[in-house]
């Protein structure tokens, strides 16, 4: 059995050197010119890694959701696929903006709040206007797959890659020779991606210590009483997570809870759900999920079931109007909630989308966009819970829908598994490749 090093130990290891660092270049620097500039190299390291994992994503997504498309070979299957992925990550949305809702109603964070907001609105330059539904119909649809790959549109990647995937699947044998060579485009793309994953702990080092460096700890205090609420809530819609995968996948739901803590540590600490993706797709793997499930539905769950992200605009919107006292009537958040329920799905493909969303809301029901200034200031430290339950949603939602349609593997394994991911040996049985699906769930090509 080969054993696999397990990169988690190595990521929270660089989390609290990378903090320890920031914070002495802090303190033993009193010029903020010469720390900005030191963050600025620093920030180096962090960007070539996102730059790599930026990199394999698109032709990443492209194989592996024209493969399981093209192998899944009714279209009444990818039609019955897709509704269900959507009909959960409506439900999925709906709880996500009603926590944030209720948990900011219920804590107050804004109230009583000595921080000092700017009085007028400024520029934030924050593209509100990319929430439209004209926008959002427009950049759905590739001008082309090239250049779609090209800007790592990932939407647009999934667009083109079911119309080919269907097209390969409809063409029988003829198609299943393209078919084959995409899928070893896909097999080396892992490959690929398993040597760049060993440069995230470089990434997460670098990055909190240039963020810590330039604001130190004492931008946290500030708002120390609105992170730690929002973290609250984001341990609620963990734990309600938690509880709709019990309800769907049984006990077993502990095992995918342990099997994705790479990920979810990952995301956490580079802030971004991106950098997650392939590592995801090797957790689903190696709980039992078919690949030609877990290409479709995880692709389509980065696009529109962000539900650290939806939760965030609720909390922060309320947030800022209570610091400026504006008191919302129930009628109000309703309207908001299900507006949200909206806007939320065009925020794939928007810089700063959490951001985009809550300037959009804000000005929408008259409040003071002017308040999204501070909380700019904390963003990154927020934004790495937001990715990490992105994470934490997706894998559970295409666990969930494995189950439905009976491609999730409940085989004599169960129990290896589990010894496995407590010992942190890797599974023995894909150790050539490790993420190509088991031969038994593969339709023959």
């Amino acid at each position: 059995m080969k054993r696999k090093r397990n990169i988690t130990k190595y990521i929270i290891v660089a989390t609290m050197l990378g903090i320890a660092a920031g914070y002495a270049c802090h303190s033993a620097i009193h010029d903020s010119g010469v720390t900005k500039e030191i963050a600025g190299y620093l920030s180096l390291l962090n960007e070539v890694f996102l730059r790599l994992v930026k990199m394999v994503i698109a032709p990443l997504v492209f194989a592996t959701l024209t493969v399981g498309i093209a192998q899944m070979g009714d279209g009444n299957a990818v039609g019955r696929v897709g509704v269900r992925a959507f009909g959960w990550f409506s439900v999925a949305s709906f709880t996500s903006l009603l926590t944030g809702l209720l948990v900011a109603t219920i804590l107050e964070p804004g109230g009583g709040q000595s921080i000092e907001f700017p009085k007028s609105d400024g520029d934030l330059a924050l593209k509100t206007n990319a929430l439209t539904l004209k926008e959002f119909v427009v950049h759905l649809v590739p001008r082309s797959i090239v250049e779609a790959m090209a800007n790592n549109e990932v939407l647009q990647v999934v667009i083109f890659s079911i119309f080919l995937g269907t097209a390969l699947a409809a063409l029988g044998e003829a198609g299943r020779r393209l078919t084959r060579v995409i899928d070893d485009v896909a097999q080396v793309m892992l490959q690929v991606t398993s040597t760049v994953m060993w440069f995230a702990p470089i990434a997460v080092f670098a990055s909190l210590a240039a963020t810590v460096s330039t604001g130190g700890l004492d931008v946290l205090v500030g708002l120390a009483r609105f992170i730690a609420s929002f973290y609250l809530a984001l341990a609620l819609l963990w734990g309600l997570l938690a509880l709709a995968g019990l309800l769907f996948l049984g006990r077993r739901v502990s095992v995918l809870i342990r099997l994705i803590r790479d990920p979810f540590f990952l995301s956490f600490a580079t802030a971004s759900s991106e950098a997650a993706y392939p590592k995801l797709l090797d957790a689903l793997d190696r709980f039992g999920v078919n690949r030609k499930i877990s290409s479709f539905v995880l692709p389509m769950g980065y696009s529109f079931n962000l539900d650290g992200s939806m939760m965030y605009c609720t909390f922060a919107v309320l947030f800022i109007a209570q610091v400026y006292g504006i008191d919302l009537s129930l009628g109000t958040q309703i309207t908001m909630l299900l507006l949200l329920m909206v806007t939320s799905k065009g925020m794939a493909g928007v810089p700063r989308a959490s951001l985009v969303v809550i300037a959009a809301t804000l000005n929408q029901f008259n409040l003071p966009e002017a308040g999204l200034v501070l909380i700019m200031a904390v963003d990154v430290f927020l934004d790495m819970g937001r990715s990490a339950t992105n994470a934490v949603g997706n894998s559970i939602a295409t666990a969930v829908i494995a189950k439905w349609e009976g491609q999730l593997d409940d085989g004599d394994c169960l129990e290896c598994i589990d010894e496995e991911v407590k010992s942190d040996v890797g599974m023995s049985r894909n150790t050539s490749l490790e993420l190509r699906p088991k031969s038994s769930d593969k339709v023959p090509l």
